[in-house]
């Protein structure tokens, strides 16, 4: 473990063999219990940087970086999710890692589902940030990169920038990223963006990958699985999320055996990203309860 500028815990990079891949993760060295952190779709662990770095040493931090670990196309069904947690399944087994809290924002949040359910990772509690619930019509039908709300998006979206100056000006220009923290931007810019062949930056989870991931969460219908949680959930919902035109969440938390639900005020999707101070303090107060 190393210090950053400010004094606060930076993370270990770090790899691990799950079989017929290599799995990227950071460490943030810790007691027990172990916090499994599983981020959005088409960003990168460091965005749990501000909240993991205030949790450590107090426990044990592994946030992996379930982007492009696995080749996957857009127009071939892209990378199921629930591959991606069987990886992270795999990975607790390789890594000896018992009962820990599995937190997940978004697509990390149904894969920490998938993972415990499905895979039989022993969860001490889960921390679902917006987890992608889809409607059951979404499950029925298999859709198309182009016929996708969000993957179709993603494959238009901009990826590329003179400068970081030129991207940091864009990111706060744009509504997704407009009440991130200014933090955030910059790990987003200095680990969500790399050199461009020929100059400038690109995105390191590329438009392409990230419609990839996006098609990967149509294929299993996750409502069976709820049912079988059998840990503590706590379900959390931005107050101005614009995902309920797709996700069913108050359903999720009546059909989850142990949940509870708190809804963020001022927060749309990306809560992580908005408000990092209050999601760490509702982990530390989850693991305290549990």
């Amino acid at each position: 473990m190393t210090t950053s500028i400010d004094g606060g815990a930076k993370p270990l990079f770090m790899m691990q063999g799950i079989g017929d891949v290599e799995l990227p993760y950071l460490l943030y060295d810790g007691h027990e219990p172990t916090l499994i952190l599983l981020h959005a779709t088409g960003f990168t662990p460091w965005l749990w940087h501000p909240i993991a770095r205030e949790l450590s040493p107090s426990y044990q931090i592994i946030a992996p970086y379930i982007c492009d670990y696995r080749n996957a196309d857009p127009e071939k069904g892209g990378l199921y999710w629930e591959t991606v947690a069987q990886d992270i399944a795999a990975f607790c087994n390789r890594k000896n890692i018992e009962n820990p809290i599995l937190v997940g924002h978004s697509m990390g949040a149904t894969v920490s589902t998938m993972a415990h359910v499905l895979h039989g990772v022993k969860a001490k509690g889960m921390v679902l940030i917006e987890p992608i619930f889809l409607y059951e019509d979404f499950y029925r039908v298999r859709i198309s990169v182009g016929e996708h709300p969000l993957a179709s998006k993603a494959l238009k979206r901009k990826n590329q920038w003179k400068s970081p100056s030129e991207a940091m000006g864009y990111l706060r220009s744009k509504t997704l990223f407009a009440h991130w923290t200014e933090e955030m931007r910059e790990l987003y810019i200095t680990h969500g963006m790399r050199e461009r062949k020929g100059g400038g930056l690109e995105l390191v989870c590329s438009p392409h990958t990230e419609a990839a991931l996006f098609l990967g969460g149509v294929h299993y219908n996750i409502w069976p699985l709820l049912p079988k949680v059998s840990c503590p959930v706590l379900v959390i919902e931005g107050e101005k999320t614009d995902s309920k035109n797709y996700i069913d969440l108050e359903r999720a938390v009546t059909s989850i055996p142990r949940a509870s639900h708190i809804i963020v005020a001022d927060a749309g999707h990306l809560i992580p990203m908005e408000q990092p101070a209050k999601i760490t303090t509702i982990i530390r107060d989850f693991i305290h309860a549990s």
